[in-house]
This record gives C-alpha cells, sequence and structure tokens, in this order.
C-alpha cells in the first residue's frame, strides 16, 4: 500500500493537506520534514559502563523494541546523533566519553541514564568519580533511577523525541 493513503503518517508534519482529482500534496516546511526524519530514525551510540547498561541493553531487547521508534544502535560516533550514557563515569574515562561526543555530527543529543550518570550516585565523593556526566558534555534528557527501567528509558527517548519536534516549532516561528 502507498504510505501517502495512510495520512496519520504525516499528521505531524503537515501545515496543509491539498487533495486534487489526481492526488494529494502535503505542504510543510523543511525543517518540521527534516525534524520528523530526525525524530524517527535515531542513531544512539550507547555508552554502558555500569548495571544500567544492563537495562539499556534489555530495552534494545526484542521484549521493549526500541526500532518501532526508529532506533538503530551504531558503534561508531560518526554515525550517531543520540548518546546515552549509563554507569559511573569516571575521570580517566571523562576525556574519552568526551571524545566521542565531540566526533558525533551536528545536531547530537545527550541521554544521561541512572542516578550515576546524572549525579555520580553512590561513589558521588570517591577520588575517582565525575559527580554527573553534564560536567563532562551538554545532557538533554535525565532518567532517573538505580538503575531505570527499560519503560523508563523508553519514555526519556521519547521525551527528546517531542523536545527535538517542539525546537523544531520554535525555529517555524521565527
Amino acid at each position: 500500500m502507498n504510505n501517502l493513503h495512510r495520512p496519520e503518517l504525516f499528521e505531524k508534519i503537515a501545515d496543509r493537506w491539498e487533495k486534487f482529482p489526481g492526488g494529494e500534496m502535503i505542504l510543510t516546511s523543511t525543517e518540521k520534514l527534516f525534524s520528523w526524519a530526525r525524530t524517527s530514525s535515531m542513531w544512539p551510540l550507547t555508552f554502558g559502563l555500569a548495571c544500567c547498561a544492563i537495562e539499556m541493553m534489555a530495552t534494545f531487547a526484542s521484549r521493549f523494541d526500541l526500532d518501532r521508534f526508529g532506533m538503530i544502535s551504531r558503534g561508531s560516533p560518526r554515525q550517531s546523533d543520540l548518546m546515552i550514557v549509563s554507569g559511573t563515569v569516571t575521570i580517566k574515562m571523562a576525556p574519552r566519553l568526551k571524545r566521542l561526543y565531540d566526533q558525533m555530527p551536528e545536531p547530537k543529543w545527550v541521554l544521561a541514564m541512572g542516578s550515576c550518570a546524572i549525579s555520580g550516585g553512590i561513589f558521588r565523593n570517591t577520588y575517582a568519580t565525575v559527580p554527573g556526566v553534564e560536567r563532562v558534555v551538554p545532557v538533554d534528557i535525565f532518567v532517573p533511577g538505580c538503575p531505570p527501567t527499560p519503560e523508563a528509558l523508553t519514555d526519556g527517548i521519547l521525551k527528546l523525541q517531542k523536545l527535538i519536534n517542539e525546537h523544531a516549532s520554535k525555529n517555524d516561528k521565527k
């Protein structure tokens, strides 16, 4: 079946939907179209450092299936637009994390998953722990928990997609 006959796919991006005797036309802005494409095909770089990484792996497995949201996990920062940091970031690991972030193309987003990534967790007051990944890279979404459930991570990703779409809407109004 032709996707143009399924208008629900285009409701998010269409400013106007015109029907003509010979077909249909969608009128929208390029910013809305690109935003829709970004949110529908996010490619995360998973940076799993501790027990939160187990929950992250469960989220990408068949039971929760992030593929249905267009998520395809990538092994290279140059192919990723979302970095998911899960677990304790040590002072030794921080420069590597920053280097991977710098290698990601724009636009890029960071999701901090779990208490250790957000604030250092139970290791916060030790000499070797960075008390929060936002001291190393800018964070867009925080998913709290120790460890967060796969449902919480999925919710965080959906909130990030909403944030990206809202940003596109604000740029459209300028």
